[in-house]
């Protein structure tokens, strides 16, 4: 069996020991475990499992492509909170901001216009994070931290121009396969990114969406606020 065929037993159990492990996790970083949301990404199952997610309890889901996000959002309860995760084209922005909790890639001045342009008329402003390449991996999608820095000084000196965009804070992978002590280095990178820009620009960024199924203890030992969780929710026991 593989991680699609979990049932919704199965997927309320993964669910509540992920829940258990982000709760001490929490508490051996000296916060309450309500400082740390968990987001289960489903893109790699379809609309019956993520609705079981759903029903056990974790009402902010997360996709990579707008598509997907699109379509699932009309099959599940509108009070569903969702995070885009993955790259957004612009010519996306559009159909995909009324359907956002959250933005999780901002990854250029061009996005952070067109989110802009496009949140004209919207009741709320649109929430970002912009994503960091952490680990400086020209494999990997994100800003480079001085490419990030420019674009946040942009921000912050202009907040009637971008008064329809909240940047809330950072997002980050750390390196694939990587030894502990190296995930560890990667996320309080991240962090004190974070805590010196929102210094230097003089602007909260309480955010850090940092950790997936694998090192997401880790990211929150290290100041995680948001947890990107998939294959943990979804896996099957029998696997």
């Amino acid at each position: 069996m593989t991680a699609k065929s979990a049932s919704g037993p199965q997927i309320r159990m993964n669910y509540q020991e992920v829940r258990d492990r982000v709760q001490s996790a929490a508490l051996r970083s000296g916060r309450p475990a309500s400082s740390v949301r968990i987001v289960g990404v489903t893109k790699y199952v379809g609309s019956q499992q993520a609705r079981d997610l759903v029903e056990a309890g974790c009402w902010e889901l997360a996709e990579s492509r707008p598509q997907a996000l699109w379509e699932k959002a009309a099959q599940l309860p509108s009070d569903v909170r969702w995070h885009l995760i993955g790259h957004l084209q612009r010519n996306k922005v559009k159909r995909t901001l009324p359907l956002l909790a959250m933005l999780h890639s901002l990854d250029s001045e061009r996005l952070m216009e067109q989110l802009v342009l496009d949140a004209k008329g919207l009741s709320q402003p649109v929430e970002a994070l912009l994503e960091i390449n952490a680990t400086e991996d020209g494999t990997k999608t994100g800003l480079m931290p001085p490419d990030a820095a420019k674009l946040l000084a942009r921000y912050a000196d202009s907040p009637e121009r971008y008064c329809q965009l909240k940047i809330r804070g950072l997002m980050g992978m750390s390196t694939l396969n990587a030894p502990a002590d190296q995930i560890h280095r990667e996320f309080e990178s991240l962090r004190r990114m974070r805590d010196g820009w929102s210094e230097q620009f003089s602007i909260e960024l309480p955010e850090l969406s940092m950790g997936m199924s694998d090192d997401y203890e880790i990211a929150i030992e290290e100041g995680s606020t948001m947890v990107r969780i998939g294959s943990r929710l979804f896996e099957d026991a029998g696997v």
